[in-house]
């Protein structure tokens, strides 16, 4: 069966641009640095989001990982939100390999951090803490419903950053979407960072990758971490030629994945059973409850919706994410819907 899959935007296969330019692709051996694809990506990536250079690497919890390698040293902490990728969802990094402690604040509903809190959770100097060395911030922050930050609160905490010596990294693994959402760029959205990690490989179509970004001092230590990882990838030229038109292409049209979002959400709150978040979808993740009075479980509906050709993410027992992406037409937001309401009701 063809499914309609809206378990996450990164299920989005390459499209047939992608694949005819990967298999025209020029490459050479990345390690060496003579990978003129490769190269190419990371010029792009890096004039694009305003940073000196960029790295090439085979996934956002590796690219996440690499620069809180490079910021921060064995014992030292990182202030993270207790909602966020890189505490939750990257298998405990930062603590098994790199001795990193998380220190986490929690996320307001709009996804920030509060900026007292930021302030209360750095050390002072004393011999029995830890040193704090870094922020990580997550836009759009996928677990308080895929909100995007604000360039305003990005640049506070850039600034509390700043005036205590710390480093600040955002895990932008969806930043171009807060930048279509608030039609701006992602350039001005990352400018108080030293240093961001964004994702090929998911609302922006490209089979595999995610690109660090920085200094350029900062990307050479991040290249020589990156090798001790095993993520030196000889001639990847074949996939960073989707990657440049994931950038060229697809950062231009992630728009339209919002609004189906939004017609996705107004056709559920006509659904007697669920309960979409008040103010979802923000971007391209639509957030909803099953309601207590309705029997079955969301793993249940799952599996009924998959019977109707719809895929969708339930590994909680009442609550559920649908993603949209280049793959999600109209047609596909109007068959889910009626396969909720053939579930539902």
């Amino acid at each position: 069966m063809d499914y309609i899959d809206l378990r996450s935007d990164t299920v989005t296969k390459p499209t047939p641009e992608m694949r005819e330019a990967m298999a025209e692709a020029e490459v050479g051996d990345d390690v060496f640095g003579d990978d003129p694809t490769v190269n190419h990506l990371e010029e792009l990536a890096a004039e694009m989001l305003g940073k000196e250079a960029a790295l090439f690497v085979p996934s956002g919890t590796m690219g996440n990982l690499i620069a809180l390698l490079v910021h921060c040293q064995r014992g030292d902490e990182v202030i993270v939100g207790n909602q966020s990728h890189v505490y939750l969802n990257e298998a405990g990094g930062m603590s098994a390999l790199g001795g990193i402690q998380p220190c986490p604040v929690q996320n307001q509903p709009d996804g920030t951090l509060a900026l007292d809190d930021i302030s209360a959770s750095i050390r002072t100097e004393d011999v029995h803490h830890p040193i704090t060395r870094l922020i990580c911030l997550e836009n759009t922050q996928n677990i308080c419903g895929g909100v995007p930050l604000t360039p305003e609160h990005t640049q506070r905490v850039g600034e509390l950053a700043r005036a205590n010596n710390l480093f600040l990294h955002i895990d932008g693994a969806r930043v171009f979407n807060a930048a279509a959402a608030q039609n701006i760029s992602a350039r001005e959205l990352v400018e108080p960072a030293d240093s961001v990690m964004f994702c090929l490989s998911k609302g922006l179509a490209s089979p595999i990758g995610s690109m660090v970004v920085g200094t350029r001092k900062f990307i050479s230590r991040a290249r020589h971490i990156r090798k001790m990882l095993g993520g030196g990838m000889r001639q990847v030229g074949i996939v960073a030629a989707a990657g440049i038109i994931s950038l060229e292409k697809m950062t231009k049209r992630l728009g339209e994945d919002h609004a189906r979002a939004k017609k996705m959400a107004n056709g559920l709150r006509q659904v007697k059973g669920l309960d979409v978040d008040a103010d979802s979808p923000y971007t391209n993740m639509v957030y909803l409850n099953v309601s207590e009075d309705v029997k079955i479980n969301s793993n249940r509906i799952g599996e009924r919706m998959k019977e109707l050709g719809v895929l969708v993410d339930a590994d909680n027992t009442r609550r559920l994410r649908l993603v949209t992406h280049y793959w999600i037409d109209d047609a596909a937001v109007e068959k889910a819907v009626s396969a909720f309401r053939e579930v539902l009701n």
